[in-house]
């Protein structure tokens, strides 16, 4: 894992911890995974499951992904695109 990854991470599950103290590092990477619905060993946990559960845990289950909602177009063309990209005017 690269240090930006880490210190995004970290950066991350501060607040979480802050508000669970007691817990030690294992039962906190348990407590997100168990959030997450993560059933696997916690040896098959990846940074990236555990970055997105902490990004977008206590968000609405129905909220879209930030990298995704920021290029999102409401009730977009794909055939029209299509058909434009292979130099194909679509007929109307």
């Amino acid at each position: 894992m690269a240090c930006h990854r880490i210190e995004e991470l970290l950066e991350l599950l501060e607040p979480k911890w802050q508000k669970n103290q007691e817990l030690n590092l294992v039962q906190m990477l348990e407590l997100i995974a168990k959030e997450a619905g993560f059933e696997g060993p916690l040896s098959e946990l990846t940074d990236d499951m555990l970055i997105y559960q902490l990004k977008m845990g206590d968000s609405d289950k129905g909220a879209m992904i930030p990298g995704i909602q920021k290029d999102y177009v409401e009730d977009f063309d794909w055939k029209g695109a299509l058909l434009k990209a292979r130099g194909i005017e679509e007929e109307k």
